[in-house]
């Protein structure tokens, strides 16, 4: 999957060009008919957050765009609590007329903290009910090995 990613997604651009093929037929961004949430962050060198912002020129989605502080890992990696951060975001309905990422920029408030309460939010209003997760099949629940985030986290 990550190379894939590199080179399909991120090297060749190839969703946003329509060749990412999906089951057998490309797909492209304009095939997304569902609400999203798109971040970026303020100091990425892997993926500027203005190349990022383009997802509003792509797809006739509605878009809540998040510019964080911080860059490609501590701007993502910006948990509620951690000192310093600051985030913007807004709701670009389908019907908005684009606005510059330097215009969304300047008009676009600033709040302090973490982005991560936002998007909680965002994904409560736009998701159905909870349900319960499901078994190993024979009735029994997963029982889990260790508590979050795992033991994965402390390996060097």
């Amino acid at each position: 999957m990550h190379s894939e990613y590199l080179r399909g997604l991120f090297l060749k651009n190839d969703l946003a060009e329509g060749r990412f093929v999906v089951n057998g037929a490309p797909i492209a961004l304009q095939d997304i008919r569902t609400p999203l949430f798109s971040v970026g962050t303020l100091h990425d060198h892997i993926a500027p957050w203005k190349s990022v912002y383009k997802i509003l020129l792509l797809t006739e989605s509605e878009i809540t765009f998040v510019l964080t502080s911080g860059g490609h890992n501590a701007g993502i990696v910006s948990e509620p609590g951690h000192k310093g951060r600051t985030y913007q975001m807004a709701n670009v309905p389908t019907t908005a007329h684009y606005m510059s990422p330097g215009q969304w920029q300047a008009t676009t408030p600033i709040k302090e903290g973490s982005w991560w309460n936002a998007w909680q939010q965002w994904m409560a209003e736009h998701s159905e009910n909870k349900i319960k997760p499901p078994t190993m099949g024979d009735g029994k629940d997963y029982v889990p090995i260790r508590d979050a985030p795992g033991k994965y986290v402390l390996m060097v």
